[in-house]
């Protein structure tokens, strides 16, 4: 049977109308009564119904997550994140393909904010820098995180990593490892991400002193297939760099695969890094040496900036937040070969 409000009100021993104030969150209720609630909630897994609640109220519970492509893995992390901060708060999630490829998308989105009364959409990359998006959503005043904007930083809040400094770490590693010809993957042009790893990668090899040679720079789009075409053409010809750190994990794994369809040992010939702790880094093998991304704490710190947007005080909450990454070492990277 479906538990209702009345439901829980009646275990509780409360009203229905306290049950809704704590369950929306609203001020003035008495600790001990909301931790009572809370607990009668969990016991009775009571979820509100996101639309009932819009309807009856001024407010929504429905949170927006707009990608240009949900299906990545990156997508997925974000979701994860966003979707468990969201049942936390009592909310509802509700995930839009932006697609600007697309003939008439801002009439379709436009038709889907007509349609949806969103408490407040999130922007992922690339979106999160689309102008002409965010002034669509600011003339009607929903309230907007972006997750890792590249421009327009004072525009709206954010929450990110500092993907210029994970970069530049994960270099100095691999040139403590005593690799001094290190190849890079650069990633999708229209990510801004991709321009602050490419400079982190910069910054480490210069001031190391270490030339930064066209021919081991390779373009690829953060897909697998454009990592496999980098990485023959970089490894096909036999002039091998020792180190190659690609600008996420599945351009990395395809470095990887491509290492092996040429007997390319690795880490031992090459050593091989990454970018995101996606499970296939643990997935592949050797697992992938790569900087652990806090995607989905920063989908659901995005949900909490965009919930305290709307709190009492009439404040947006944190303009930016950036939460810390981290160099995962794996079997993919090891010390340099030495010269024969």
């Amino acid at each position: 049977m479906t538990v209702t409000i009345l439901d829980v009100a009646r275990r509780a021993g409360v009203s229905a109308k306290t049950v809704s104030r704590v369950i929306n969150g609203e001020p003035h209720v008495r600790a001990a009564v909301r931790e009572q609630v809370m607990k009668v909630v969990k016991e009775l897994q009571y979820r509100p119904n996101a639309f009932a609640r819009g309807l009856s109220s001024a407010r929504s519970f429905l949170v927006g997550l707009f990608f240009d492509d949900p299906a990545s893995g990156y997508a997925a992390d974000i979701q994860r994140g966003a979707l468990g901060r969201c049942r936390e708060r009592n909310h509802h999630l509700i995930v839009e393909q932006v697609d600007r490829a697309q003939p008439g998308w801002m009439a379709e989105l436009d038709a889907t904010l007509n349609s949806i009364r969103f408490a407040g959409v999130i922007l992922t990359p690339p979106i999160c820098d689309w102008s002409e998006l965010i002034d669509m959503l600011e003339e009607r005043k929903v309230p907007i995180v972006r997750i890792a904007p590249g421009d327009q930083l004072d525009r709206t809040p954010q929450v990110r990593m500092d993907d210029r400094a994970a970069a530049r770490d994960m270099t100095r590693r691999l040139i403590a490892l005593g690799h001094r010809d290190i190849a890079f993957l650069r990633g999708n042009p229209l990510h801004s991400a991709s321009h602050r790893r490419w400079q982190g990668f910069c910054d480490a090899l210069q001031e190391a002193g270490l030339e930064i040679a066209s021919k081991r720079v390779l373009q690829g789009d953060f897909s697998f297939r454009s990592g496999l075409a980098a990485a023959e053409a970089l490894l096909g010809s036999g002039d091998l760099p020792t180190a190659v750190f690609a600008s996420n994990d599945e351009m990395a794994l395809a470095v990887q695969v491509v290492a092996m369809r040429h007997q390319i040992a690795v880490p031992e010939t090459l050593s091989i890094a990454g970018f995101d702790d996606a499970p296939l880094a643990r997935m592949a093998w050797p697992q992938l040496t790569t900087v652990k991304q806090p995607n989905v704490e920063m989908a659901a710190a995005a949900v909490d900036m965009l919930i305290a947007q709307r709190g009492t005080d009439g404040g947006r909450g944190a303009d930016c937040l950036v939460l810390p990454y981290e160099i995962i070492e794996r079997p993919s990277s090891a010390p340099a070969p030495r010269e024969p």
